[in-house]
């Protein structure tokens, strides 16, 4: 019997598959009947560690014991250390500690427009960020307003003006919408909400070309594609780019809690002067000994390697599934997937997730017939076999 709140208790902004979750550890979760399944959503990324990981639990266990918040009236001892580390790891100048991912995003369109102001000269209130259709960056009122999902965007107005959308993976669409008012173009390297849509490889180095020429900041969104899911700790390294800013969230925070951050060029960061921006919650010290955790283990290599090696696999399967037709199209990087059921097979994603689900495999669906697969980093290959074994049986069960 699956828990389901009174409806009066429980806003329905979900719509979960039918079961009730109870632990986890590394990819596996048990339900409330001790039922065993795969994770292969991973919480959208952040939790590219697993469940419980051993590491990140006890790294957490000794900062609650020791000192949790203070909020940014005062240092603490980890603040400072944080963010070196993950400046280094990132090879970027300077950070500035959030919470949530779309947190992350609203700092550095913040950051962005006070830049294009104080440093560029745009006439205030004349800013203009140039953003994707397709794209998510999360929830807030500003960003749902250049959101082209219906579900999204619908019945929130009024909408906070300063976008300009053009469609994703089109550079030449991106120039021709480049004007003095132009101060950032915002993208995520993979659109992964949109079904894990991966660009042209000559795509973000065109615009990294634009916005250099253009005096415009680069921005990418690197909360779900970032810290190792696509087999480099920040996917922009996968084409050789260097944003101006890149926001990180979700696996930041290893799973255990939310931590967000926007790290890039000091001189547009250090515009977010004392007072003009800040977080209760942001840069606290239980958050910051968590993340460096996840930065020591990503320092490693291992986790983008593990990802890197499997990618192979993970396609093969997807491939033979698409030469079948079974699959429209399947689209894969490291350990991140998006595949597209055949509507001949006249399935929903959600019905396939179902069928997964009865197989002990979980993992979600989007934008009707597509799923994405994001499974924990710490899979063993047998562990992806299983996976891969659950979808196979589950679009051909469709067969008869």
């Amino acid at each position: 019997m699956v828990l389901v709140p009174h409806r009066s208790v429980l806003a329905p902004n979900y719509r979960p598959l039918d079961i009730t979750l109870h632990s986890g550890q590394g990819v596996w979760l048990t339900d409330i009947h001790g039922g065993r399944y795969l994770d292969c959503l991973a919480g959208y990324s952040a939790l590219n560690f697993g469940h419980s990981h051993p590491r990140l639990v006890a790294a957490a266990q000794e900062q609650v014991e020791r000192l949790t918040l203070v909020s940014r009236a005062f240092n603490h001892d980890l603040l400072l250390p944080y963010a070196e580390a993950l400046t280094t790891l990132t090879d970027t100048e300077t950070m500035l500690p959030m919470n949530t991912g779309a947190e992350a995003v609203e700092t550095a369109i913040k950051a962005a427009r006070k830049w294009g102001y104080l440093v560029k000269g745009v006439p205030e209130d004349h800013a203009e960020i140039i953003v994707a259709e397709g794209s998510f960056h999360g929830r807030t009122t500003t960003i749902i307003s250049f959101s082209t999902d219906p579900a999204a965007h619908a019945h929130y107005g009024p909408y906070t003006p300063g976008f300009v959308l053009v469609p994703y993976d089109d550079a030449d669409a991106v120039a021709a919408a480049i004007t003095p008012r132009t101060v950032a173009i915002l993208v995520e390297p993979i659109q992964g909400e949109a079904g894990v849509l991966i660009p042209a490889p000559t795509y973000l180095p065109r615009l990294r070309e634009l916005a250099t020429a253009n005096d415009v900041l680069l921005i990418v969104d690197e909360v779900q594609a970032g810290l190792g899911r696509t087999g480099w700790t920040l996917d922009q390294q996968r084409v050789g780019v260097e944003a101006d800013l890149t926001t990180l969230g979700k696996a930041l925070g290893g799973g255990l809690m939310p931590v967000s951050a926007v790290v890039g060029r000091h001189d547009v960061l250090s515009l977010m002067t004392a007072g003009t921006h800040g977080s209760t919650f942001g840069g606290n010290p239980l958050a910051c000994r968590i993340a460096l955790e996840v930065v020591a283990m990503l320092d490693s290599g291992e986790f983008q390697q593990r990802a890197r090696a499997m990618e192979g696999y993970l396609g093969e399967r997807l491939d033979a599934l698409a030469d079948e037709g079974l699959l429209n199209a399947s689209r894969h990087v490291g350990l991140w997937a998006g595949i597209d059921v055949n509507p001949e097979l006249g399935l929903t994603g959600r019905q396939v997730c179902e069928g997964l689900q009865a197989r002990g495999v979980l993992a979600k669906d989007t934008h009707g017939s597509t799923i994405r697969l994001a499974p924990p980093l710490v899979i063993e290959p047998s562990e992806l076999e299983i996976a891969l074994d659950a979808l196979d049986d589950t679009l051909h069960a469709t067969l008869g």
